[in-house]
């Protein structure tokens, strides 16, 4: 019986005094509360001293905060040291596992934040001259290719390029590698400001002929900004100090596509390289799974999978089929759209889909709107127009007969389906398209009205 009562306060003591006691300690050793029998102290105090003292030896090591970083870095550099001197396998083996067993004690890392261009100048900085780095890297690993713009974007940078190439992912591996040895040669950022002239010229003896087109529209002052003594661009900044400032494990290349040179379609098409650079490697593995998680919930895979919606070929881009399964969802969402304006004193109004195209110029909407309208329709020898927004059919329905100021305000409210030309590269499942409801309404007071 004391043998089952001297385990029993052996696990306590060892919860109390687990990792802190050698073979050395006194121990001073009460039985737990209950049935009391005489154990021979002689008997008692060697046989815990001896379990205390293999416990504390085999123990895992607790250590935190500074302490543990210290002993991660002096452990990180002793393995370094043992690989630069060529030690015998096991010894860095031995030393590896022991750096490997002192990580484990890291506690787990919290939510990673992303930060924005907005909140984080030091980011902007690093994407700017991403875009640089990458040009430089294409021209190195392409020779002949022209470059031509390469501004940082919200979640990275891209860089146009013109180039015989045609650009694959295997050749984004290539353009990576090389732009990770131009980031560790941590070459000097360095502005230069130059004449027009100046510049002109040296533009000319690369032959680039889109960086000319883009001086044209240059103000002073001009200026340049190097990347060491290897390469140069037409920029304003703002970049980091030296290439060595960006984490090469921060940045990815992601993909290829086509763009107009300035966005028309009439002039050279190019293509464009798109990339994501971040302040640490941790921030680019969280932007990384936050867009694979993106890509599992694209609206477009989920509204074919659950039979919602689709954009029939046949009919023309950007054109939404509502399938039963997703006008049911439709439904619901119009019959609340509808109760949420009626209770708020609007009522409702259905206009047609076409109407002379005088309207829209009249109501001025023509004149700042004409390129994103569809070509008129011959009607009789009148010019008809699918309709782009409801705003003047509100409006006629207003005229339509004489209204007193006891009336007003007049509050109508309609879901009304409009059409707007959009090129087909720029649509995107429901987020970008050519047809589609507006939630559109129109209030008409009088100026007492207003407050």
């Amino acid at each position: 019986m004391w043998m089952l009562l001297l385990a029993a306060n052996v696990a306590r003591a060892a919860y109390a005094y687990r990792g802190a006691l050698t073979a050395a300690t006194p121990i001073r050793f009460g039985l737990a509360p209950g049935p009391r029998l005489p154990v021979p102290a002689s008997v008692v105090q060697p046989r815990l001293a001896r379990i205390f003292a293999h416990m504390a030896a085999t123990a895992p090591e607790t250590m935190k905060g500074e302490a543990l970083d210290a002993a991660i870095k002096e452990q990180g550099d002793a393995v370094r040291a043992l690989k630069a001197s060529d030690a015998p396998k096991a010894e860095v083996d031995a030393a590896v596992a022991r750096l490997l067993e002192l990580k484990a004690m890291l506690p787990p890392p919290g939510p990673v934040e992303l930060p924005t261009n907005e909140k984080s100048p030091t980011l902007l900085r690093i994407r700017h001259t991403s875009a640089h780095v990458m040009a430089m890297a294409v021209q190195k690993v392409f020779p002949g290719t022209k470059v031509t713009i390469g501004p940082w974007i919200d979640n990275g940078f891209y860089y146009d390029f013109d180039s015989e190439a045609q650009f694959t992912a295997a050749d984004l591996k290539k353009i990576k590698k090389e732009m990770d040895k131009i980031i560790r040669k941590k070459l000097p950022l360095v502005r230069e400001e130059v004449s027009r002239e100046e510049a002109k010229r040296r533009i000319e003896e690369l032959g680039e002929p889109y960086k000319l087109e883009i001086l044209e529209g240059l103000e002073e002052p001009i200026t340049l900004y190097h990347v060491g003594d290897e390469w140069w661009d037409l920029c304003a900044g703002p970049h980091v100090e030296t290439t060595g400032d960006i984490d090469p494990r921060a940045v990815a290349l992601e993909s290829v596509a086509g763009a107009y040179w300035r966005g028309d379609e009439t002039k050279a098409m190019l293509q464009r390289i798109y990339g994501t650079a971040w302040e640490s490697k941790e921030q680019l593995e969280e932007y990384q799974r936050r867009a694979e998680e993106a890509k599992r919930r694209d609206h477009r895979v989920l509204g074919k999978k659950l039979g919602l919606f689709s954009i029939q070929p046949d009919a023309g881009g950007g054109l939404v089929f509502w399938h039963p399964r997703g006008a049911r969802v439709r439904r619901l969402i119009e019959d609340f759209w509808k109760d949420a304006h009626t209770d708020a004193g609007y009522e409702l109004l259905y206009t047609p889909h076409v109407a002379n195209v005088e309207l829209w110029k009249t109501s001025g909407h023509y004149d700042f709107y004409k390129e994103g309208m569809f070509d008129q329709m011959d009607v009789e020898d009148e010019e008809y127009q699918i309709k782009p927004m409801n705003c003047p059919f509100h409006v006629l329905v207003y005229k339509d007969g004489l209204r007193s100021y006891r009336e007003l305000p007049l509050r109508w409210a309609e879901l009304g389906t409009v059409y707007r030309y959009e090129r087909s590269g720029t649509l995107h499942g429901l987020f970008r398209v050519r047809g589609f409801t507006q939630d559109d309404a129109h209030i008409f007071w009088g100026m007492r009205q207003i407050k």
